[in-house]
């Protein structure tokens, strides 16, 4: 069971391509959590359009999680028009490297609202021998503190990393820097394809701002 306080800094991820189910979930959680996530089984099903839908459906804060990871011109364009559908939040992969997180950011910079950017570190299906695969010698750790770096110095407003990174991060880029975890799992649920987890209360006690959960909540253990 998930408090109401750890629910009211937790972000639904809505994943499933079916847009009556996500709003379904919405209509649920609406009163409930601070925010909705959609990834690219609805963007791409359904197209961003899908933002206003699910505003209408009463989620007043859709996070667009599509990890733009691209040259700089065609990042800055995409994330221009995810902003124009009014989303909260969006990211981006932060190996895209500087010029492509400063092109996101001035993209959006002349906006009176513009969304949150945020940096992708280390995905937490991850562990070191994995990063290893992909020609990465550092450790998941050394690896995400130092793309938060390249995050915090290129105007990102935070980072997406695990929750076993997030008392470093803290330590290390003190607030307004967002530090929003995936990889949270309630005690006792199964960490699925995800690696480096943690419960709601460790990420936040290690000072994640925001949690993002989506198959504990919505698929509740047996």
């Amino acid at each position: 069971m998930v408090g109401d306080a750890i629910l009211a800094r937790t972000i639904l991820a809505l994943d499933t391509p079916n847009l009556g189910q996500a709003c379904e979930w919405v209509q649920q959680y609406r009163e409930r959590v601070y925010a909705f996530k959609i990834g690219g089984a609805l963007a791409i099903g359904h197209g961003l359009p899908i933002v206003r839908t699910l505003r209408e459906a009463g989620a007043t804060r859709v996070f667009l999680d599509l990890k733009f990871h691209d040259i700089p011109h065609a990042v800055a364009l995409a994330v221009r028009q995810a902003a124009e559908y009014g989303v909260w939040m969006l990211t981006l992969h932060c190996l895209g490297g500087a010029a492509m997180l400063r092109a996101a950011r001035a993209a959006v910079a002349d906006l009176p609202s513009p969304p949150l950017l945020m940096g992708v570190t280390v995905l937490t299906s991850m562990d070191a021998d994995a990063l290893r695969e992909v020609g990465v010698p550092r450790t998941p750790r050394a690896q995400v503190l130092r793309l938060a770096r390249l995050a915090h110095a290129t105007g990102l407003d935070g980072v997406i990393a695990s929750p076993w990174e997030a008392r470093m991060l803290r330590r290390r880029l003190p607030p307004p820097f967002l530090i929003v975890t995936p990889g949270v799992r309630p005690a006792g649920y199964d960490a699925g394809d995800q690696k480096r987890v943690a419960t709601p209360e460790q990420a936040l006690q290690w000072g994640a701002d925001y949690l993002v959960m989506g198959r504990a909540l919505l698929q509740p253990k047996a």
